[in-house]
């Protein structure tokens, strides 16, 4: 529902600031950019997103199918099984979802986007299957998708590449502030999403998970700060992540082939599901990206950007942070325009204070509109009910977070 509202109010908001700017400016060409990128963004939501997204899709569920028919999914629900009952009392110990989710968490905690998402939608397929109410989204749901949009990460790959790419000496120097600062926004919204369910945090197996994993978080933090150069952990990043991506295809089939699973007649059948999702999501998509267009073209962004300067500089602060603020804004909209906004504010130098800031609050947050449009239109879901609220609540607790951690490893 809160997606309704807000799809609306972007294509009311750009209207009027369009006609604001016609008849009080003499702005004559701006409905004309709004128009043409209206245009250009509905054909990239299907040239640029849904069509290349089909090819990964029938790949990544091909293999997830292997993986179903060998054990490896019930394997992993089984381990999981105690913490995720806790996190998502609905959901059976030893339902596949559970290891569908594990698998999908995983993806993102290793930065491996391409897997990721189908990873995502397969399992948001499992958990439609407890739905009772296939248009709404079950609590289930909205807790795996607010802890997904949070984008915990543990090697910000892509973002240490653009910044080596753009001639940083220290591109690997942003990892420690985005393990920080991710894991803050996952830990603020799985906190908001407990409370609104009644789940019990204080219970003896979610503190435990939660401690281990915090322990274990910070251990690669101790390692790679204590004992890697900066240029090692660049490399690493790299190389773990891409082994890991390759790794995990070769178990399922390698584990399939042992459990004599037909395992190319198995990646055949899951994979047959890739295009069809592929398919359903576009009008998800169009619509969504095409709101997106038009706020982004209107200027309103630019906007409040000027209007959070003027108000810090009130205050007699570094108001230098605020240039960053463009990206905080279309970061959850459109990851390829908070791209674009990042790399032109990195280009002239990787490594002063906003180079580093916008690196930082680039990488350690998500596409969430897009991402709640993708997975829930995958599946039908209309009434998505307090997953974006509290999904950008987190984000917001993490930007602030990022500001004070790039401050306090960057200063000014």
């Amino acid at each position: 529902m809160a997606l309704n509202y807000i799809w609306i109010a972007f294509f009311v908001i750009a209207f009027a600031v369009g006609l604001v700017k016609l008849i009080f400016f003499g702005d004559t060409e701006l409905f004309k950019q709004m128009v043409e990128g209206l245009f250009d963004t509905t054909k990239a939501s299907v040239m640029d997103f849904a069509l290349p997204l089909a090819g990964t899709m029938a790949f990544w569920l091909g293999i997830m199918n292997i993986g179903e028919k060998a054990g490896a999914i019930n394997f992993l629900s089984r381990i999981v099984g105690p913490f995720f009952s806790r996190l998502f009392p609905e959901v059976p110990k030893n339902h596949p979802a559970n290891g569908a989710m594990l698998m999908n968490y995983s993806a993102n905690l290793l930065g491996l986007d391409s897997a990721a998402t189908p990873l995502g939608i397969k399992a948001m397929e499992s958990l439609q299957q407890l739905n009772p109410d296939k248009e709404k989204a079950s609590n289930a749901q909205v807790m795996f998708m607010v802890l997904h949009a949070s984008g915990l990460t543990l090697l910000p790959v892509g973002v240490i590449a653009q910044r080596f790419i753009l001639g940083s000496k220290d591109p690997s120097d942003i990892f420690i502030p985005i393990i920080i600062v991710t894991y803050v926004s996952t830990l603020t919204g799985l906190i908001l999403v407990s409370i609104k369910q009644r789940i019990n945090l204080f219970d003896k197996v979610i503190l435990a998970w939660l401690g281990g994993l915090t322990l274990f978080i910070g251990g690669i933090v101790f390692y790679f700060a204590e004992y890697l150069s900066k240029q090692q952990i660049s490399e690493v990043s790299k190389v773990f992540s891409n082994v890991m991506l390759l790794t995990i295809p070769v178990v399922f089939i390698v584990g399939g082939f042992y459990k004599k699973v037909n395992v190319f007649e198995a990646f055949i059948e899951g994979a047959k599901g890739g295009f069809e999702t592929s398919v359903r999501i576009i009008p998800y998509l169009v619509g969504l990206l095409a709101a997106i267009s038009l706020v982004r073209t209107c200027g309103v962004l630019d906007a409040i950007a000027a209007g959070f300067r003027y108000f810090f500089g009130l205050f007699h602060i570094d108001t230098s942070f605020v240039d960053v603020i463009p990206i905080v804004l279309v970061r959850p909209m459109s990851g390829q325009a908070a791209r674009a906004m990042m790399i032109s504010l990195i280009k002239p130098n990787p490594d002063n204070f906003i180079g580093h800031l916008a690196s930082v609050l680039y990488g350690s947050s998500d596409t969430i509109f897009y991402i709640v449009a993708l997975y829930f239109g995958a599946i039908g879901i209309k009434k998505t009910r307090y997953v974006i609220p509290i999904s950008l609540m987190g984000d917001l607790v993490g930007v602030i977070v990022g500001i004070f951690v790039c401050y306090l490893f960057f200063g000014r």
